[in-house]
């Protein structure tokens, strides 16, 4: 029986977790603040899941989904991650990471920061570039004509099958964008990211601008992504858009 672990369970986690259960795969559910705090939520996914701490929950997933602020990743449990094929969800945003010069710079991509410290575990960029609402909303049965495509990234082409395979169980084709040094493609503000698997692209990016506005003047940020179905996102425009996108480093970004 495939498990697949959580090490963040916020919206993306337990969405990609419903998605899992609905394929047949056990979920193992984690968070920072402990087993206890997550009873709700495993009662809502049903017998598949359960509650277990970042360690038990690297130790018990054939895969393992990392869904945390960039900032926490230090403390991510390198050694029970060892040999695992781990899901990279992450985007870093300055104004809530704080800052990293590598990243900021573009020595080093955020996956490859990650990777750094998880360097016994096989890295893969994935479900960083689409908005938690169209998780859902977009997956489909392999093989459906509309059926939705996510870039993926990363340093071992045998976990990027593996992954890739996983992904395909959770309702999406993939698009390989390349090693993690290729995965700005689909960062933040990148053609790929989020905005091509919007019905209405215009609302997202004028909230995108309100919430930049609401930042730079040191306001609490109020701007949200707009309630959106979502629009399938084929293959074929993937790998356009990938092709076409340029770099956008933190500084140049909205936000």
């Amino acid at each position: 029986m495939a498990t697949l672990g959580f090490i963040g369970s916020g919206s993306i986690g337990t969405k990609l977790a419903r998605l899992a259960i609905a394929a047949g795969i056990d979920v193992v559910m984690s968070n920072s603040r402990g087993p206890e705090s997550l009873a709700t939520t495993v009662a809502q996914l049903g017998e598949r899941a359960r509650a277990a701490t970042p360690q038990e929950a690297a130790r018990a997933g054939d895969w393992v989904v990392v869904s945390i602020p960039l900032s926490a990743y230090p403390q991510l449990p390198a050694t029970d991650l060892a040999g695992k094929v781990v899901l990279d969800t992450t985007n870093y945003y300055p104004v809530r990471d704080g800052t990293f010069e590598v990243l900021d710079t573009g020595k080093l991509t955020s996956s490859e920061l990650i990777q750094e410290h998880l360097s016994g575990s096989k890295l893969v960029k994935a479900f960083n570039n689409i908005s938690d609402q169209h998780i859902p909303a977009l997956a489909r049965p392999s093989g459906a004509a509309d059926r939705t495509a996510l870039p993926i990234a990363g340093d071992d082409p045998r976990a990027k099958a593996s992954a890739a395979a996983l992904i395909d169980r959770l309702g999406f084709d993939t698009v390989d964008a390349g090693t993690l040094a290729e995965s700005w493609r689909f960062e933040p503000e990148t053609d790929p990211f989020v905005v091509p698997y919007f019905a209405d692209p215009a609302a997202l990016v004028a909230a995108s601008v309100e919430l930049s506005e609401q930042i730079r003047a040191g306001l609490p940020p109020t701007a949200m992504p707009p309630q959106d179905p979502g629009v399938p996102l084929p293959a074929d425009r993937v790998r356009t858009l990938l092709a076409e996108t340029t770099r956008k480093l933190p500084a140049d970004r909205l936000y």
